[in-house]
């Protein structure tokens, strides 16, 4: 059997009165992500432990199998991983998002 995780990142929004009230999502035309909700199977999962900060980081961390209460040690070292960048044993790397 083949799986397809479809994460909406960075997908949740306000609505905005210049869209009628709707979120950008709800106003978008998304006729394959509806067809993927209507022939698939959905459900719900718990990726972010109790206490921790509700971001991507940790969501990811724990859909990829890491346990984000022993593995995550803030964005930072994720990102540099991204790029290929190798880190130090006793080096904190840091970071912004804008």
């Amino acid at each position: 059997m083949k799986y397809i995780v479809l994460l909406g990142d960075g997908m949740a929004d306000r609505p905005l009165q210049e869209l009628g009230g709707l979120t950008p999502l709800q106003k978008a035309h998304t006729p394959n992500m509806d067809s993927l909700a209507a022939t698939g199977i959905l459900g719900k999962v718990r990726t972010v432990p109790e206490g921790m900060h509700p971001g991507s980081d940790v969501a990811n961390l724990s859909i990829l199998g890491y346990n984000p209460l022993e593995y995550y040690s803030g964005r930072a070292p994720l990102e540099a991983a991204s790029i290929g960048w190798s880190l130090l044993t006793g080096i904190s790397p840091s970071g912004a998002t804008w």
